[in-house]
């Protein structure tokens, strides 16, 4: 079957529903595109869960209402023919290109108004430094799920607390959605792949490479001390290893509960972790167990 895009709401909505009176099941990966090997993995990850016989669906939209107004909206890079080119490769069934004007009717004549926001696991860690970011994230994923139907969702490990949000959401609002987190693929350095590693130019790329090396100091502290490390201490300690590089600027380190995000005081082995660092202009996340 060939590869299907789809733009409206509509013809969304009535696709999954066909597929749905035929028993087909739905498999659904949400990105904002400019694809690479992490979200092609989001990708094989859904097709083993539906089947040969189940239809994965895949969306593009670079969602405005989870950008701040000084983050990297009309930057965030763009390539819909590479990615579709990258998608039929895949196996993908459907690709799914909503527009802004439907995703938010009215929105800049201040007439959309209904949100989706989660007061819980979406506190702290991102948005400290970007206030609104999730209630963005919950309500276009809301939005999609309506429309895309799915059975299962794929969402990557990157993003932790995002899956996070996302999973609470589903099980508040009853959602009949099962949320797969797969894991971060890496470069071989260890740099999480992410889109906007694009915007690394030169000496930064190899600087941004001290978001892995921090997650290795972290687990290798922990494996070697005989009691849990101080939190506090060990914050200390990472702060002045990222900054030692002449580009890199820290904005937050979390060491929490992996499950409901709760922070933990003494870091030992079972703990997770969370960074958000500034390479130049560009701010990266990265997570890990300890």
């Amino acid at each position: 079957m060939a590869m299907q895009i789809v733009s409206s709401n509509a013809a969304m909505q009535r696709l999954a529903r066909k597929w749905q009176r035929a028993g087909t099941r739905i498999g659904f990966v949400p990105t904002m595109g400019y694809l690479h090997a992490g979200h092609l993995s989001l990708v094989k990850r859904a097709r083993q869960l539906v089947g040969r016989r189940g239809r994965v669906v895949l969306s593009i939209y670079v969602n405005p209402t989870q950008f701040g107004p000084e983050e990297d909206f009309s930057k965030y890079p763009r390539d819909l023919k590479r990615d579709l080119q990258l998608c039929r490769a895949q196996g993908v069934d459907a690709v799914f290109v909503p527009r802004d004007a439907e995703m938010y009717p009215g929105k800049t004549e201040g007439r959309y108004s209904t949100y989706v926001i989660e007061e819980g696991l979406s506190r702290g860690m991102e948005s400290v430094t970007r206030p609104g970011h999730f209630r963005g994230v919950t309500t276009v994923v809301a939005k999609l799920f309506n429309l895309v139907q799915p059975d299962v969702a794929v969402f990557g490990a990157k993003d932790w607390q995002q899956a996070a949000v996302v999973r609470r959401m589903v099980q508040d609002l009853n959602f009949p959605i099962r949320i797969i987190t797969a894991p971060t693929l890496r470069e071989p350095d260890g740099l999480a792949m992410s889109s906007r590693n694009k915007y690394l130019k030169g000496d930064l790329r190899r600087q941004a490479t001290v978001l892995w090396r921090v997650i290795q100091f972290v687990r290798s502290t922990a494996r070697k001390s005989p009691k849990p490390v101080p939190a506090v201490r060990l914050k200390v300690q990472l702060k002045r290893l990222i900054e030692s590089e002449a580009a890199a600027r820290l904005d937050y380190i979390e060491f929490f509960r992996p499950d409901d995000l709760v922070p933990v005081r003494q870091v030992g082995l079972g703990a997770h972790m969370a960074l958000a660092v500034f390479i130049g202009k560009t701010r990266l996340i990265d997570n890990a167990s300890v």
